[in-house]
């Protein structure tokens, strides 16, 4: 299980240009962290189902929650995976267990 902001982030995207498929894919995490400008955190949950977070602060600050302890592969794989649902950029869905969920603030939600 994962858990994402509200996706597409519009904060971020004042200041971060959304990145490409290639960009996405290709750039070294450390450097595609910095372009789009989002810390990666030491998530403090263990369980097994927990692959990451992307939360979004007030301040349109966004944070990469993983998990501690994970494959590298893991970690870069679902990394970008997370970073591309939050950036709207088309993949395809990972396959079980990945399941990912966008939670927001009930201040944020569209309201009809």
């Amino acid at each position: 299980m994962s858990t994402l902001a509200p996706a597409p982030v519009n904060a971020p995207a004042s200041y971060v240009t959304r990145p490409t498929t290639d960009h996405l894919l290709d750039a070294p995490l450390p450097q595609l962290l910095a372009d789009l400008d989002v810390l990666l955190v030491d998530s403090s949950i263990t369980d097994r189902g927990f692959f990451g977070a992307v939360v979004q602060r007030k301040t349109g600050e966004l944070l990469l929650a993983m998990p501690a302890g994970r494959s590298e592969l893991e970690h870069d794989t679902v990394a970008r995976y997370l970073l591309a649902q939050v950036f709207d950029v088309d993949l395809p869905k990972l396959s079980a267990p990945f399941v990912t969920t966008g939670i927001c603030s009930p201040a944020t939600r569209e309201r009809p």
